[in-house]
């Protein structure tokens, strides 16, 4: 580990042989696709059983909660309200693990339907589990008013709380994640990036002001594109053309460059600025 400043800079080694599918696209005279670790895909498999199960077991209790709880009489509140939350919970934890798995393993917006789906799948399945539980609720002959409304209300905030978590507002895509991969490879001629552990974006060089500030490890993680995705990272930075410029050592010329979509003609021009290499 090398210190940078009061921080060290980490090194964090991609699982992929390279050359063989290592969760990057690398630069050639066509930019290839970019493809997840055979680690990344894993986790992301892991983490689709996981909330697969979950969402199966809030399914399992909404038919529950409609075929057996709804049809006793009187209806018991106390049970109805806590299958209610629980499902709630289920589905909510379902979403949260697709949406981590979605960012290790993508997917492309050249198939719009998989693309819609496997992004909005854990509101689509939030939707399923409330949406006929609320109406069946409204519509019971066994419930006084204001049990409906107490109950009703109670699904309708839970229920719209998984909706609106469930919903993912900016989901990735093999095709964000391959222009990443390009824009770092075209500015700095290699597939290293720097980020932190709390941090939700990673940056050009490990100079940055936003990897330098305090944190509780103390560190900077260096690594590829791919690595930075699967340590949950959901993106380049947006004003990655600044930091380039700003603390990096890039010129605005080269940033210009590969925003054009071609790498900078001088090899010499676009290394990255001397920095004390990260111990193995």
């Amino acid at each position: 580990m090398a210190e940078q400043g009061k921080k060290k800079v980490v090194r964090v080694e991609s699982t992929a042989p390279a050359g063989d599918g290592g969760g990057t696209a690398v630069a050639e005279s066509t930019a290839p696709t970019w493809t997840p670790t055979p680690e990344a895909k894993k986790q992301a498999m892991t983490f689709r059983l996981i909330a697969g199960g979950l969402w199966l077991l809030a399914i399992a209790g909404e038919v529950f909660t409609i075929f057996w709880v709804l049809r006793q009489v009187p209806v018991n509140m106390v049970l109805l309200i806590i299958l209610i939350v629980v499902i709630g919970a289920l589905a909510i934890g379902g979403s949260l693990l697709w949406k981590r798995a979605n960012r290790l393993d993508p997917a492309s917006k050249e198939d719009k339907v998989r693309f819609f789906v496997q992004n909005q799948l854990g509101a689509i399945i939030a939707v399923i589990a409330f949406l006929p539980l609320i109406i069946l609720i409204f519509t019971n002959k066994d419930l006084d008013g204001k049990q409906k409304a107490l109950a009703g209300i109670i699904a309708i905030v839970i229920g719209g709380g998984a909706l609106a978590l469930g919903i993912d507002y900016a989901p990735p895509s093999v095709e964000q994640y391959t222009e990443e991969s390009n824009v770092i490879v075209q500015l700095t001629g290699e597939d290293i990036v720097y980020w932190t552990k709390s941090g939700s974006v990673f940056h050009v060089c490990s100079e940055v002001p936003d990897v330098n500030k305090e944190s509780k490890d103390g560190q900077i993680y260096e690594g590829t594109v791919a690595a930075a995705h699967a340590a949950g990272k959901d993106r380049l930075v947006s004003y990655w053309q600044r930091e380039a410029v700003n603390y990096c050592g890039y010129t605005q010329e080269q940033v210009d460059a590969v925003e054009a979509g071609s790498a900078p003609a001088d090899e010499e021009s676009v290394e990255a600025p001397e920095e004390t290499p990260a111990a193995e």
